[in-house]
């Protein structure tokens, strides 16, 4: 699923307000921490993931498997925070065309 810049805009600014869903520490990206991404994804539709790591390209691996994993849509990172969009069946976000 591809978002348009203009839909990515409205989910940014929907996740503003939003605290961290889920939490990356030290284990990195285990079976466990996919299955409640997916979990949260299904409820929330948007959601936060805090990943703490300091390197660059390893956030970027860690970004990269969890998209590719989900299926959903990386919306934006800054810093430690993803922000992760997929619609669920009951389209609680609506997105403008």
């Amino acid at each position: 699923m591809n978002l348009s810049n203009k839909q990515k805009q409205h989910l940014k600014g929907l996740a503003h307000p939003l605290k961290p869903v889920v939490m990356i520490g030290s284990n990195g990206l285990t079976e466990g921490v996919l299955a409640e991404i997916e979990q949260a994804l299904e409820h929330h539709e948007l959601l936060k993931v805090k990943i703490s790591t300091e390197e660059r390209e390893t956030k970027m691996l860690i970004v990269d498997a969890i998209v590719r994993e989900t299926g959903a849509c990386n919306v934006q990172v800054i810093g430690s925070m993803l922000v992760l969009y997929k619609p669920s069946k009951d389209k609680k976000i609506a997105l403008p065309r």
